[in-house]
C-alpha cells in the first residue's frame, strides 16, 4: 500500500511539473509574436525609410561617386557620407556664376552659385554626420530648412530642396531617420560653406 500511495505521489508531482513547463512554454509563445510582429515592423519602417531616400533623391548629392560604364556610380563604402573631406577644394572663377548660374563638381557632393560654395553633408550616423543627432533635429533641418536642426542657426545653402520636402509627415520623418541610423557610419567631416567674396 505504501509502494502505491508513493506511486502516486510521483505522478502527481510529475503532472503538475509538466503543466507549469506547458504554461511556461505557452506565456513565451505568447509574447513570442508581438516580439516578431515588432521587429517586422521596424524591418518596414526601415524599408520604407530606405525607398523614400531613393526617390527623394538624397543619394544625388550626398554620395561620393567615381565614374563607371553607366557614368557616375555610387561609392558602396562612402554612400551618402557627403562631399569627401580629403578631396580639394576647387577655386571657381567661371563668369557664370556671378549672373546667377550653378556648376557642380563632377559626382554633385559640392555645388557653386550666387551663394558661394556648399557641400553635401554627412547623413551617416556618425558622429561626424548625424549621429548625435535627435529626431526632431533631423525633421527641423529636412522640413524646415535649419542648419543642424537647430533653432537660431542659418537656413540650409543651395542646392539642398529642402522646401520640397515641408509636407513629409512625421511618419516619413520618422522612416527616412530610422534608414538613415541604420546605415554604415562613415567618419567624414565636411568643409564648411564658402561665401561668394571667398571663391
Amino acid at each position: 500500500m505504501k509502494i502505491k500511495y508513493y506511486e502516486l505521489k510521483v505522478t502527481i508531482a510529475s503532472c503538475l511539473l509538466l503543466l507549469i513547463s506547458s504554461c511556461k512554454d505557452k506565456t513565451y509563445n505568447a509574447i513570442e509574436p508581438n516580439a516578431i510582429a515588432q521587429q517586422a515592423s521596424i524591418e518596414e519602417q526601415t524599408s520604407h525609410g530606405e525607398y523614400l531616400v531613393n526617390i527623394m533623391g538624397c543619394n544625388d548629392c550626398h554620395s561620393p561617386k567615381q565614374m563607371g560604364k553607366n557614368g557616375p556610380e555610387i561609392i558602396p563604402e562612402l554612400m551618402l557620407s557627403g562631399y569627401p573631406a580629403d578631396r580639394p577644394i576647387i577655386k571657381f572663377t567661371d563668369p557664370l556664376i556671378k549672373v546667377g548660374f550653378a556648376l557642380f563638381y563632377p559626382d554633385q557632393t559640392a555645388a557653386a552659385g550666387p551663394w558661394g560654395v556648399t557641400f553635401a553633408g554627412n547623413l551617416t550616423p556618425d558622429n561626424t554626420g548625424i549621429g548625435n543627432w535627435t529626431e526632431e533635429q533631423f525633421k527641423k533641418a529636412l522640413t524646415q530648412g535649419k542648419y543642424k536642426g537647430l533653432d537660431n542657426t542659418r537656413m540650409l545653402l543651395p542646392p539642398m530642396p529642402w522646401f520640397n520636402y515641408t509636407q513629409l509627415t512625421d511618419k516619413d520623418v520618422n522612416a527616412i531617420f530610422s534608414y538613415l541610423k541604420s546605415i554604415k557610419p562613415v567618419r567624414n567631416i565636411v568643409p564648411s560653406p564658402v561665401s561668394p567674396d571667398k571663391m
